[in-house]
């Protein structure tokens, strides 16, 4: 059978609901429980997923949690290599705007990394980063806005993350309960796993190929 022309995932745009929680970040991070897991559309194109991602938000902003399975090497991190590291990269629309194809400046960028920062490079790590061909880019963040935590694994690892209000230009959920959004587990080892449509496609730039978040009392 001949290999179809177009990926199935790109006749369609997905939109999947990020449940509420009551609960703040603390030192020990933020537990997600399994109705706030978020779906890999890249399913139907027959990629198998090999990480656990949830979402959560309230009115301190939104959180991540990454369980990264099956692994037998350690994930390659570098704070100064960031689009080359292992871990967990998210973008962010909060005006949920789909007919741009050049970020705006309510268009975000973040990596979440398990390793790569300390003078071992192996404390984890976060930061944001710039969306190439941005019209206009969203605020930088000061250093310590993005919060993260770890926990290793044997055959992988954990990764709780926040992102704050001050980190997200534009974010109202009372006003704007939709996002645009969109996700990125890479891994050296195990590839990529997405939201939807494959790394073939130019979706890290182009806002219009990025699913929908809806933000769920």
């Amino acid at each position: 059978m001949s290999e179809p022309l177009l990926a199935p995932n790109f006749l369609f745009r997905f939109s999947i609901p990020c449940l509420a929680t009551r609960h703040k970040w603390t030192a020990s991070g933020l537990e997600l429980g399994v109705n706030h897991r978020l779906p890999c559309f890249g399913e139907l194109e027959d990629r198998a997923p090999f990480a656990d991602l949830r979402a959560a938000w309230n009115a301190q902003g939104l959180y991540f949690t990454v369980r990264v399975e099956g692994k037998k090497q350690p994930a390659w991190c570098r704070e100064s290599r960031l689009d080359d590291s292992d871990g967990l990269q998210l973008w962010i629309d909060t005006r949920d705007t789909h007919n741009i194809h050049r970020a705006s400046r309510f268009c975000h960028r973040f990596a979440f990394l398990p390793a790569g920062g300390g003078r071992m490079l192996d404390e984890p790590f976060a930061d944001q980063l710039l969306i190439h061909r941005a019209r206009e880019n969203a605020k930088p963040i000061r250093p310590g806005d993005l919060e993260i935590r770890r926990e290793k694994r044997i055959d992988g690892y954990l990764l709780e993350c926040h992102i704050p209000v001050k980190a997200l230009t534009g974010f109202s959920p009372q006003d704007h309960p939709r996002l645009g959004f969109t996700y990125a587990v890479i891994d050296r080892e195990l590839g990529w796993q997405t939201l939807s449509l494959g790394s073939e496609f130019r979706f890290q730039e182009d806002p219009s190929l990025w699913g929908t978040l809806e933000l769920v009392e």
